[in-house]
């Protein structure tokens, strides 16, 4: 080489100093499990086994509206055909009997409006001790936290409050234990001094209540147009996310309240409206690759039948047609979710389950032959540019194809053994780098 070792040392020294900074603050998606919906119910409405009873209720409306697969792939227009809609409807059931809620947020905010002082001092303690039970009986979700007021000037006294009593009772209950994935999620970002001052309360609740360092999260909700992009025209998100000092796991879109402060009616107020997709798309882009999970809102038009009591056949029909209606509905809208790329959703309701996973599992399934065979071929070839059937494959087709098959599995779509049938190692699968896995196997 020309260039003497020296020099090329002061060449590359800032250079690596920058891709350093650079890989600190895109390390990549994180591998672990992440939820693929959450339930927001009123905190006055929580008790310890809700997990568990609304599961057999979701399970209940499964039965009564969509009794066999065949009812079931009508409603929800499956195609391919009765063996992919009983693989559907037989995963469905098998989710709402053993898992039917994944992430519970306990809601002090729009849930449960605005009450007395004492009413929500009341209830942030009450709904603490219910956690605690719940942590006792094994009855929790795998995740679960509550979402507290926003820190506008106006409630940023209640929201620290009710966080305040919450974790305290919870952690005089528990013997110093949060739960597993316990979170808080602060509503109606406008700003970053509103995470910046919940992130400082949450060090002072730690070394207060003598829990370890880092050990209460946060999430954040993107409602707000100045969410998106601020008074100087940019996108604020990340400086959102450095104001948490680590502390930030996930971005939630509020759908209701960002149409709304877009000035949308209320009639076109939905999940695919494209003012929501603008959000979607520019959230992605700010906080692609950081680590940030991000979830989309909830479809607010609920799958319950209009009649109730002794029903006549007239009515009952009428019951099925609307429920199937709204069922059809929310699950085209996590459809388009999915296929922008947000992989987690809000549900309000335990009618609204069957939709989510009869969703998500079908998103993933009817491509799971092709993934395989594509996938499989690919890493075959060393990555070699590869043409199956009339789809040409290049390296950053095959990342998708990884990514793919992580979240298959984290969702539960798939299996373990349906993973392995690409050739690849669950390790393998869950690094996320196909650049890697093909240096890996090249230097055997």
């Amino acid at each position: 080489m020309t260039i003497p070792p020296n020099k090329k040392e002061q060449l590359f020294n800032s250079l690596s100093k920058a891709n350093s900074t650079f890989n600190e603050i895109y390390p990549g998606d994180r591998s672990e499990r992440q939820p693929v919906h959450t339930l927001y119910g009123g905190a006055n409405l929580f008790k310890s086994d809700a997990p568990i009873l609304l599961g057999q209720r979701a399970l209940e409306i499964l039965e009564t509206y969509a009794p066999n697969h065949e009812v079931f792939g009508k409603a929800f227009g499956l195609t391919g055909g009765n063996d992919f809609s009983k693989r559907i409807y037989d995963k469905v059931v098998a989710k709402l009997k053993s898992e039917a809620i994944e992430d519970f947020r306990i809601d002090f905010e729009d849930g449960y409006g605005n009450r007395s002082n004492e009413e929500e001092d009341a209830t942030a303690e009450s709904t603490a001790k219910e956690v605690a039970k719940g942590m006792q009986d094994k009855t929790l979700s795998p995740f679960i936290g509550i979402r507290i007021k926003p820190f506008t000037e106006e409630m940023k006294e209640r929201g620290l409050r009710t966080l305040d009593i919450f974790v305290s009772t919870l952690v005089k209950e528990t013997g110093g234990k949060l739960p597993d994935n316990f979170v808080v999620m602060l509503p109606k970002v406008t700003i970053p001094e509103q995470p910046e001052t919940l992130a400082n309360f949450m060090t002072i609740l730690e070394e207060e209540l003598s829990l370890s360092k880092g050990s209460l999260k946060m999430e954040m909700m993107v409602e707000t147009t100045q969410a998106i992009m601020d008074i100087a025209g940019t996108n604020p998100l990340y400086r959102f996310i450095k104001a948490a000092q680590g502390r930030c796991i996930a971005m939630h879109f509020g759908t209701y309240d960002y149409t709304a402060s877009c000035s949308i009616t209320a009639k076109y107020q939905e999940m695919d409206h494209p003012v929501c997709d603008f959000a979607h798309h520019v959230t992605k882009v700010a906080l692609a690759h950081t680590g940030i999970w991000l979830s989309d809102g909830a479809t607010n038009t609920m799958p319950i039948g209009p009649h109730r009591g002794d029903l006549t056949p007239e009515q009952e029909k009428e019951n099925m047609e609307v429920v199937h209606r709204s069922w059809k509905k929310g699950y085209d809208h996590i459809r388009h979710s999915l296929w922008n790329g947000y992989y987690q959703g809000w549900d309000l309701n335990p009618a609204q389950f069957p939709m989510r996973y009869a969703a998500v599992y079908a998103f993933f399934l009817e491509s799971y032959d092709d993934a395989v065979e594509r996938l499989k071929t690919f890493v075959e070839k060393a990555a070699r540019a590869t043409l199956i059937g009339d789809v040409f494959d290049d390296a950053a087709t095959g990342q998708g194809l990884l990514n793919y098959f992580l979240r298959a599995l984290n969702s539960g779509a798939i299996t373990e053994e349906e993973v392995l049938a690409t050739g690849l190692t669950l390790e393998e699968i869950r690094g996320r780098s196909f650049k890697k896995i093909l240096e890996n196997r090249a230097g055997k």
